[in-house]
């Protein structure tokens, strides 16, 4: 199966949001989509999907002219579209997600349940994946979600898979199962438009690509005569620094003391501090501990021994409330689910975390709130149209600046960021690495939980290293670099040359 997009053009009022773009996709290969937020990705994609009409331009498959007007149109003709959201209901096992809106009856009416755990299983067999149907969705992690999604559009006969942002909320080793899963499917003869900001997957993994910039496309070609460099230059339009953004600087005063921390076996006898203006790194791999650790520092995790000191008073931290309270603002990963409410506008989202710090008798003093938030979208650079308008409305870098801004309206003394650069194209990467160099700059203290060993050597004075609940050792100056991090994520100690160079 072939799909072919020609000269298509898209407006929303006064805005162009693609402009006489042209692509294509077969079956058997992998072809990226990729642009800065708002380059006009999702609007073209979601025109292939139904969900938009074009103005102008035509869809052909198989070299046949076809509309779609609706997106059941777009699966009728063999093509899915998984979106970032995942669409699955947590508390159904997985055989009845599989089905949902089409479900096998038996005469009268009745479910038949053992049919559809039936068929699940065939997918899943000629798929070589490992999944009880009967599991519950909410016992799954992320990558096996993602991996039912693509599950679902294979039980619907689908020959061309649109795969937004497919890996973004996924650790390593998860997006290693993802990739299986994609590389079967490839196969298989099926065609995958693959929509990502991690260009390095896009290399390790795509035959093509397509880059669009402000809703026009600005290159494309195979993925075998470029490096991730000129993507992202395509992408932006300019080079990108690649330096590392340290900067050498006194080290402040102490704010947080941590000894001898343990839980369980999450994370035992942490001792570590972080001073004013520094930006300390913490990684390691899957099940380091180190979400954990940070999570009952900020008062919504447990801790069985141990001590807490901020400005060297020693303190116990209740609840979240009380480590704001006492200066600890948190970002966490994964802003989809725990960073935004869906249901609330831009300025809801931005101001809710300073409810309690602009309370009056119990009258919000929404002046206030109002000028901290215009402060925050002037120094952050959030892109709006409206304070009202949906959060879903702005693009995933300027939502994560919304949490950002959410958390600064606190005025924290102590930030910690768990993958404060999740889902964001390479611009606003770049945006979120300045403003916590500037948060630095003003004696904040930054902690930055990441995954990325090369985020964390390019922006960390120095940097932790955990592995399973324990800090490996730490890195800094002449060992801060990708070798050593990896070394110590995978539980080797620290390298003797370097510690005595």
């Amino acid at each position: 199966m072939k799909i072919e997009m020609k000269n298509i053009y898209k407006s929303f009022g006064a805005t162009e949001a693609v402009k006489d773009v042209s692509f294509s996709v077969a079956g058997g290969e992998v072809c990226a989509l990729i642009g800065e937020n708002g380059a006009g990705k999702s609007t073209l994609m979601n025109i292939l999907g139904g969900v938009l009409p074009a103005d102008k331009g035509k869809i052909l498959v198989d070299g046949q002219q076809v509309d779609f007007n609706r997106p059941a149109d777009s699966l009728s003709a063999g093509i899915a579209f998984i979106h970032q959201e995942l669409n699955l209901i947590n508390d159904l096992p997985i055989y009845e997600n599989m089905f949902l809106g089409r479900e096998l009856k038996k005469k009268g009416g009745i479910l038949d349940l053992e049919k559809m755990v039936e068929k699940t299983q065939n997918v899943f067999d000629a798929m070589e994946i490992k999944l009880d149907p009967k599991t519950m969705v909410r016992d799954l992690d992320t990558s096996y979600k993602q991996i039912v999604e693509i599950s679902r559009a294979i039980m619907m006969d689908a020959s061309i898979i649109i795969m937004d942002e497919p890996t973004s909320s996924l650790t390593d080793q998860e997006i290693e199962r993802v990739f299986e899963m994609m590389g079967t499917l490839k196969r298989q003869n099926v065609g995958i438009v693959f929509i990502s900001h991690k260009l390095n997957e896009v290399i390790e993994f795509c035959d093509r690509y397509s880059v669009l910039r402000n809703g026009e496309l600005v290159a494309e070609g195979l993925v075998k005569d470029v490096d991730v460099d000129q993507l992202a230059k395509s992408m932006v339009g300019h080079e990108l620094r690649t330096i590392s953004l340290q900067i050498k600087k006194e080290k402040g005063a102490e704010v947080l003391r941590v000894e001898d921390l343990s839980y369980n076996n999450d994370f035992k006898n942490i001792s570590f501090s972080v001073h004013k203006g520094e930006i300390l790194g913490v990684t390691g791999l899957l099940g380091d501990g180190r979400r954990e650790l940070f999570q009952a520092i900020f008062g919504s995790g447990q801790i069985e021994s141990g001590s807490l000191y901020l400005n060297n008073q020693k303190v116990q931290i209740k609840n979240t409330a009380d480590a704001l309270q006492r200066g600890i603002g948190y970002l966490p990963r994964n802003r989809k689910e725990n960073g935004i409410i869906k249901d609330l506008n831009v300025f809801e989202n931005a101001s809710i975390v300073t409810w309690p710090l602009f309370d009056h008798l119990g009258v919000i003093d929404q002046e206030k709130q109002e000028r901290k938030f215009e402060e925050q979208v002037k120094k952050l650079r959030i892109k709006m149209r409206k304070r009202s308008d949906p959060i879903n409305s702005l693009s995933g870098g300027n939502q994560q600046k919304i949490v950002l801004a959410k958390w600064l309206s606190a005025n924290p003394e102590i930030f910690i960021l768990d993958n404060p650069t999740q889902g964001v194209d390479v611009g606003a990467k770049e945006d979120i690495y300045d403003i916590i160099l500037e948060l630095a700059e003003e004696d904040i203290a930054v902690v930055i939980l990441s995954s990325e060993a090369k985020e964390i050597v390019r922006i960390c004075d120095r940097a932790l290293v955990m592995y399973h609940g324990v800090i490996q050792g730490e890195v800094k100056d002449k060992t801060m670099n990708e070798h050593e991090i990896m070394r110590l994520a995978t539980g080797a100690g620290m390298n003797s040359v370097q510690e005595g160079a």
